[in-house]
């Protein structure tokens, strides 16, 4: 289905326009190695991720590294929503050139979600923590703007779960800490309009979400021999 796509023309190689593709792609290149030097990275069912067609991916939030992390993990060029206090100095002038979108909370600002739309619908890939800010890393919070998008978008929505970025209170800084990320079956958000279908479809992401959570929380438990309790930290 073609009606209601937009006809502007994107940057080749996806991503919103003011997007430099070779800097996208670099900085991308880079993500995709650089964290396996930093962490003990282990990623469980990165083939479920969709090779083509629009996705927007979804992500509890523990930790600063969260975003680039996913950014070299996801295996195709996205862009994020990202909180407009993150653009200053020399992140103003990357961001936006590797084709990152801001936000700005608390506000009606529509252009950035509009110009995921239209990411989407040429078949591009979004990525956001519906949480909002850095927590505990639970999805309790989780809102309606990521199931907005994948119906608006016409997108598939991907839940991805992190564990390990966030260093626990009071503790050293870690050598190679262990970092899971267990990605999650992707799902269509159901058909219908209004309220109630976004609803639903919150609801079934946040429950997915939480799934992943728990059943990642419950691996890295097992694997750790001796282990008090199952930590997410």
């Amino acid at each position: 289905m073609t009606s209601g796509r937009s006809p502007e023309k994107l940057p080749q190689g996806g991503g919103p326009p003011g997007t430099w593709p070779w800097l996208q792609g670099f900085t991308h290149w880079i993500g995709t190695w650089c964290f396996y030097v930093s962490y003990r990275l282990r990623v469980r069912h990165q083939e479920r991720i969709p090779t083509t067609g629009p996705v927007v991916v979804v992500a509890n939030h523990s930790a600063m590294v969260d975003g680039p992390l996913l950014y070299g993990l996801v295996g195709r060029r996205s862009s994020f929503l990202i909180k407009q206090e993150m653009f200053r100095g020399p992140l103003s002038w990357v961001l936006p050139r590797i084709g990152q979108l801001a936000v700005r909370r608390g506000e009606a600002d529509r252009a950035p979600l509009l110009a995921a739309v239209r990411l989407l619908r040429h078949g591009g890939v979004v990525v956001l923590f519906p949480e909002g800010t850095r927590g505990e890393g639970d999805v309790a919070s989780a809102q309606l703007g990521a199931a907005w998008l994948a119906r608006a978008g016409e997108a598939r929505m991907l839940p991805v779960a992190i564990r390990g970025t966030r260093r626990p209170p009071g503790s050293n800084r870690r050598f190679r800490p262990r970092v899971d990320v267990l990605i999650g079956e992707p799902f269509a958000v159901p058909p219908g309009k209004g309220r109630a279908v976004l609803v639903a479809a919150t609801n079934e992401m946040r429950n997915r979400l939480a799934a992943l959570v728990t059943e990642l929380d419950r691996i890295r438990y097992l694997g750790r021999p001796g282990a008090a309790r199952p930590e997410g930290a």
